[in-house]
């Protein structure tokens, strides 16, 4: 069993961190989103956190169930490359009508975050990795992660809640043991 304080460590001395994004990184769920994506640049305007891992060349990654096309969106407004964004897409016909998702992204799958999370690791050869979310798909990544930070700040899923080594309900909290 790893200690707060070993969690801590691991956490500050991360490789890369992880983040869920609906209703981690941004407040409500991508799909009520999707009808108000204008909306989204004020939901992620308090990440500081991301900038401050950026800043000790910590990568950072966006990890969603969600849609590609708004957590590029989010991406974006964070200064995390497309490249950093795992999700799902949408598809359409040629006349602009949906034609579902692909299937093919890891995203699409039951245990995606875990796979995505798993190639991240063999492609960039991560020591630690960080998983930072709100619901049991963020949970089970790790393992592959090295440290799971569940997140309560906008909704609280008591599972993690419950299950979390680490829980926090304000990103203040990871700011503080990075400017210790």
């Amino acid at each position: 069993m790893v200690s707060h304080s070993e969690l801590r460590k691991l956490f500050c001395s991360a490789d890369a961190v992880c983040f869920d994004v609906d209703s981690t990184v941004i407040q409500e769920e991508g799909i009520d989103e999707l009808a108000k994506i204008c909306g989204v640049a004020d939901a992620v305007s308090e990440m500081e956190l991301v900038s401050r891992l950026q800043e000790r060349n910590v990568q950072v990654f966006l990890i969603s169930g969600g849609f590609r096309s708004i957590v590029e969106h989010v991406a974006s407004k964070l200064n995390i490359p497309s490249t950093n964004v795992f999700a799902n897409r949408l598809k359409f016909y040629f006349n602009g009508e949906y034609a579902g998702f692909d299937e093919t992204q890891p995203t699409a799958e039951s245990g995606g975050k875990g796979k995505v999370i798993k190639l991240l690791k063999e492609k960039f050869h991560f020591k630690k990795i960080v998983m930072i979310g709100d619901g049991a798909t963020d949970m089970e990544a790790c393992p592959p992660a090295d440290v799971f930070i569940g997140f309560g700040g906008n909704v609280i899923r008591q599972q993690v809640k419950d299950n979390a080594k680490w829980y926090i309900t304000d990103f203040v909290e990871l700011l503080g043991e990075l400017e210790q």
